[in-house]
């Protein structure tokens, strides 16, 4: 099953549409759905729990909850107290949850200065993490005007041939963009770059001019710009980029945002507890 949305440029486009949990077989979500119940069971209140009390609240055989237990205990999100043989969430489940955090933080803390940038440019702007091979939307400012691009935070689109995937691949190790090349960089549009050294051209223009430019090589009728944001560290966390319809959007106007686009991304960035170097390279110039 497909459904139609309206892309940045005004075209009805189908996607498709995630089956519904009653589409798939029961059974085979069953364990999965019995573990994230299990997982739920604890509380401040209740911070470790055996296996007979588990078992009343799933309504599950003992012998069914211990083998859910012991695996999530493999795993690291159970750990289990040796002395009372009670089970308590695990230190994986903390990881998880602080990671969490500091995305809805740091998703927070951008919120302002990418409102001052969609008014600065009158354009919509994202603000976009890496994940395995795509870009994952966190923030989604849209354009008040007619013809906007529009997408829902959650979405993803492929890192190499976005501005934002572009950015974030720049600062990342070496074997990070070999490993997006090795699963291949198929042609999304005519200005796609599918050639590898070519794309690897790329990432080094990107690392020495602080930005980067989706020319409609994701999409076309689509153009974005997109700066890296960074944590107290000095990593590149995310991207920030302004995208708008490119019969609108022209090169020359989106190159002439490129400083708007990076001096929001320090300004993020010096919130997060970045200290960045006294002068910095714009546009290939001191």
């Amino acid at each position: 099953m497909r459904k139609s949305r309206t892309s940045g440029n005004g075209v009805q486009s189908a996607e498709p549409v995630v089956p519904a949990e009653d589409d798939e077989p029961k059974t085979r979500l069953s364990s999965v759905a019995n573990a994230i119940r299990l997982i739920k069971s604890f509380s401040d209140n209740e911070y470790e729990i055996g296996i007979s009390e588990l078992s009343k609240r799933l309504h599950l055989p003992k012998s069914s909850v211990h083998r859910l237990a012991s695996t999530l205990a493999d795993s690291g999100m159970l750990e289990q107290n040796e002395e009372t043989g009670k089970y308590r969430l695990g230190l994986v489940m903390f990881e998880l949850g602080s990671l969490v955090r500091r995305k809805m933080d740091f998703s927070s803390t951008a919120k302002p200065e990418l409102m001052a940038l969609r008014e600065k440019t009158g354009e919509t702007v994202h603000m976009t993490v890496l994940g395995a091979t795509s870009v994952i939307y966190i923030n989604t400012l849209e354009s008040t005007k007619s013809i906007r691009m529009t997408l829902d935070v959650g979405m993803r689109k492929p890192a190499y041939c976005t501005a934002e995937g572009k950015v974030l691949l720049a600062f990342k190790s070496p074997e990070v963009a070999e490993a997006i090349i090795g699963y291949g960089l198929p042609e999304r549009t005519p200005k796609t770059i599918t050639d590898p050294l070519a794309f690897q051209k790329e990432l080094a223009t990107v690392r020495s001019r602080g930005y980067a430019i989706d020319d409609e090589e994701c999409e076309v009728g689509l153009r974005c710009i997109a700066a890296p944001v960074r944590d107290h560290y000095g990593n590149v966390i995310a991207a920030i980029s302004v995208a708008g319809p490119s019969q609108r959007l022209t090169k020359k106007i989106l190159e002439s945002y490129a400083t708007e686009v990076m001096e929001s991304a320090d300004v993020i960035s010096k919130r997060l507890g970045y200290q960045p170097m006294s002068h910095r390279r714009i546009g290939g110039r001191l």
